[in-house]
């Protein structure tokens, strides 16, 4: 649970699928699976021209079947509710950023809070170019990088905020690093626990992430942590 503001940030933006809800990320995985393209982005664009070539009739129909499949996994991840909630009640400026169709990610973000702004990324360059970001916090109105933080479990949305300038927070067991659902996380024991989030920190540090937790639940102490580190004249 976040308990103080986390002095000196001004936005926090946070990944969808593998970090506000989707524990595991499945909607991205398999919307990346059919393209056999995991760096290619899955909006309305990507089936026109950036995968150079005319959206067809089953592009839409697995679009339409993917968002069924948002729908069934829109479950919020542990602690995204609260975190969000004190977010709010602090009046510190939130949005989550996805690159999915837009059908999907409402999908995805329906047992999310109606105040939250969200931006599928169907209108700029696909990540881990940081377009995204940036039209992100000029859309909450944020005038300035300085001090602003994303948080997600996607690597390539996790590289695009370092280009944009972002302080970053990876998330190690809500990803497709470990790729499991919730009740299949927690079925594993401590050590196959151990082994997976080992492997997740180790992939999203050495990307450049600024810090690296479990999930959401950390991310209290994270922020005090890095408010800190820029205390003391670190920038990301």
């Amino acid at each position: 649970m976040m308990s103080a503001r986390p002095q000196l940030f001004t936005a926090v933006l946070f990944g969808l699928s593998g970090c506000l809800v989707d524990h595991g990320a499945y909607v991205v995985r398999q919307a990346r699976q059919p393209l056999q393209a995991p760096r290619v982005s899955l909006g309305n664009l990507a089936l026109s021209s950036r995968l150079e070539r005319a959206a067809r009739v089953q592009d839409w129909q697995a679009q339409a079947d993917l968002r069924e499949q948002a729908l069934a996994r829109a479950q919020p991840t542990p602690n995204a509710l609260a975190t969000l909630e004190t977010l709010h009640r602090q009046g510190v400026p939130c949005a989550w950023l996805e690159e999915l169709p837009d059908t999907v990610c409402q999908a995805l973000a329906s047992r999310l809070p109606g105040w939250l702004a969200g931006f599928p990324g169907t209108e700029t360059r696909p990540w881990p170019a940081p377009d995204a970001c940036w039209e992100a916090l000029s859309q909450l109105n944020i005038p300035h990088l300085e001090g602003s933080v994303l948080v997600c479990s996607d690597t390539r949305l996790l590289e695009a905020g370092l280009r944009a300038g972002l302080w970053t927070i990876g998330l190690a067991t809500s990803g497709s690093q470990c790729g499991l659902s919730l009740l299949d996380w927690q079925s594993l024991t401590p050590l196959e626990q151990k082994s997976l989030r080992t492997v997740a920190t180790l992939e999203l540090y050495q990307l450049g992430a600024h810090s690296v937790i479990d999930d959401l639940g950390d991310l209290a102490s994270c922020l005090a942590d890095l408010a800190k580190r820029r205390a003391k004249g670190e920038k990301p």
